[in-house]
């Protein structure tokens, strides 16, 4: 093949290819800001991880590290109907039979402890007074977590949170509402 047709052939199967190699988000959402560790090389679902993932956990901590923020999480999941009802008789907490209180179940095994980035704007939902869903900043979580005084008091301290990360960084928390 000569020169040329390689060249052509090469930018033809990259224009085909790129709608596969695509992570990155057209625009940046007030919410968020898209990490800096994707890349436009990366493959999507089915070929590659998505785009963000969501999971439960309890924050322990949210803290200002080398001019960025860092959540520290304490992972579980977050379960109901049959999948609650079973984990529950298989740890022990209630019997063959018996419903699980409240249509949910938490199974967090290992108490270890995941670090995050987050993003400086990241949008935070806590439950205050009522309850009722209330949005605070990142900074007014971080004096949250570690006790201080904010403007807002959370219903549920001890509550967890459902986290949307992209990449290493944290895009949005919101507290759920467990009674």
């Amino acid at each position: 093949m000569t020169g040329l047709r390689v060249a052509t052939l090469a930018a033809l199967l990259a224009l085909a290819l790129s709608p596969l190699w695509s992570n990155r988000p057209q625009e940046a959402s007030a919410f968020s800001a898209a990490p800096a560790s994707v890349s436009a090389f990366l493959p999507m679902p089915p070929l590659g991880p998505p785009r963000e993932t969501v999971f439960y956990g309890h924050a322990k901590s949210l803290a200002r590290r080398s001019g960025h923020w860092e959540l520290r999480v304490d992972p579980a999941l977050f379960l109901s109907g049959l999948a609650a009802q079973r984990a529950a008789v298989e740890d022990g907490v209630i019997a063959p039979g018996e419903a699980v209180p409240n249509d949910y179940y938490t199974r967090d095994d290992s108490h270890r402890l995941l670090t995050f980035r987050v993003a400086p704007r990241a949008h935070v939902t806590v439950m205050t007074a009522g309850p009722k869903a209330t949005t605070i900043t990142v900074p007014e979580l971080a004096r949250a977590l570690a006790g201080k005084r904010t403007p807002h008091k959370l219903w549920e301290p001890q509550a967890g949170y459902w986290i949307r990360v992209a990449g290493d960084t944290v895009r949005g928390m919101d507290q759920q509402y467990t009674p």
